[in-house]
């Protein structure tokens, strides 16, 4: 996958922009997705506005990659994706494990970015990481230091908004905790408009304004307190979905049979 900022707009039929006024960053409308005759995304519609974090809630297999990249017009659909004028998109996908295997350092890596510049220690600092580790090997880093080089990636070129495609699988909990609150930095910080698949029910209600609960449709769409009820989270995953208490004191969500 691309994870390559891009200005959207370039491919009319997926991404359309949309005049500089007040209309929303994004407009969903009527989004549709079928895969060998499987329909993996079915009549989407919302919006996203300036500032706002969205994040993208489902079980396995509810189409939540797949709504990231048609947001980013690199998956054909039906209905339309409008991004306002101009809007500068950065990505973090889920995986790059062949990357990893590959070897080049943290600067080859940055180097085969277009409009990346040459500082790249100064955008390791920018999320957290010593400059030194720019000549380290990318297999050699950590889980969360190769996440967060990612994020530094995804950065360049000054996104205005940055999709995420769960940024920390394969992360440890210190890692999970290092990265979210780096997000929640950067959406502070930059004012940055964000779009976050998780399974996290705890980092919904930390980070996000909205929350998109996903199963090939909308189950449910709002702000998290008045979203995420009971009978919302039964009807999304199909279960019973209660909280427990991690022991670093966030919660998170477990799910018990019906």
């Amino acid at each position: 996958m691309n994870a390559e900022p891009a200005r959207v707009g370039r491919d009319a039929r997926s991404a359309q922009a949309m005049p500089e006024d007040d209309a929303p960053l994004l407009q969903v409308s009527g989004l549709s997705v079928t895969l060998e005759d499987q329909v993996v995304l079915s009549d989407l519609s919302f919006t996203v506005t300036r500032g706002e974090v969205m994040t993208i809630l489902g079980p396995n297999g509810a189409g939540k990659t797949v709504l990231l990249r048609s947001l980013l017009g690199t998956f054909p659909h039906e209905g339309s994706v409008r991004w306002k004028r101009g809007t500068r998109i950065g990505y973090v996908p889920q995986r790059l494990p062949y990357i990893r295997d590959i070897p080049l350092s943290v600067t080859d890596f940055f180097a085969l970015k277009r409009g990346a510049g040459r500082d790249v220690g100064g955008m390791l600092a920018t999320v957290g990481l010593p400059p030194q580790l720019a000549g380290q090997r990318i297999g050699d880093l950590s889980s969360g230091q190769f996440q967060r080089v990612l994020i530094a990636w995804a950065l360049a070129g000054d996104p205005q908004v940055l999709l995420f495609d769960e940024p920390t699988t394969g992360v440890d909990v210190t890692g999970e905790e290092t990265v979210y609150a780096l997000l929640a930095r950067l959406h502070r910080e930059r004012s940055l408009t964000m779009l976050l698949v998780t399974h996290d029910l705890a980092v919904v209600h930390r980070l996000s304004s909205t929350v998109l609960c996903l199963n090939k449709q909308a189950v449910c769409h709002g702000p998290p307190l008045e979203t995420l009820t009971p009978d919302n989270l039964r009807r999304l995953y199909g279960t019973e979905v209660k909280f427990y208490a991690h022991k670093h004191e966030h919660e998170h969500a477990e799910e018990t049979p019906a």
